[in-house]
């Protein structure tokens, strides 16, 4: 399979939100609000761009990978990033596309000078890239109680010491945040799809 990973481009950008919303369709709820987190990262230009990338094949956009900054409440750090949503399109997933985008994106990261990348996702999926439970640093996600261990918040720190006396809650970029009023007005742009 020829594929090509690379930088995206404005033009990308729409073929972008499509891809990201077949990609999370009826996943984690009917319908999804992935495509509108796209859209206002882009919009307010949250995404950092040397590490978001796209995977095409055949001409067409087939993978995505969007990084943002996010920070530890109270402490003034401007290293930690988060990546997410990854999408690929259905047909193509489980085929190690989403494992190159995040390899390959992982690389640069630290050779940007970011010391610590946060997630929320499968933790037997991200803990090959060498993920762990953020809690186990200290650190939880904002929203969830200390106590829980919330195993889908996960951290991979890309310099020896990055976690060391660190500790609080993370507090996620505000384009992650979409309201149900939001996300139906942003899908009537869209071709229709039934949700489950």
């Amino acid at each position: 399979m020829s594929l090509v990973l690379r930088n995206i481009s404005t033009n990308d950008y729409k073929e972008v939100e499509i891809l990201t919303r077949e990609a999370f369709w009826n996943i984690y709820r009917p319908g999804c609000c992935e495509h509108l987190v796209i859209h206002n990262m882009h919009k307010d230009k949250k995404s950092i761009e040397e590490l978001e990338l796209v995977a095409v094949y055949n001409n067409k956009i087939i993978g995505h990978i969007a990084y943002t900054k996010g920070h530890i409440k109270g402490i003034d750090n401007e290293t930690f990033i988060t990546f997410g949503p990854l999408s690929i399109m259905p047909k193509f997933q489980g085929k190690g596309i989403g494992s190159k985008l995040i390899l390959e994106t992982l690389q640069k990261t630290a050779k940007l000078g970011y010391s610590a990348v946060f997630i929320t996702g499968d933790n037997s999926y991200y803990s090959r890239f060498g993920f762990e439970s953020a809690s186990k640093y200290g650190v939880h996600m904002e929203g969830i109680p200390m106590e829980d261990e919330a195993p889908f918040f996960m951290v991979k720190s890309l310099k020896k010491d990055a976690l060391d006396d660190v500790s609080g809650f993370y507090v996620f970029d505000d384009c992650y945040n979409v309201d149900e009023e939001a996300v139906e007005e942003f899908d009537k742009r869209f071709e229709p799809k039934e949700e489950n």
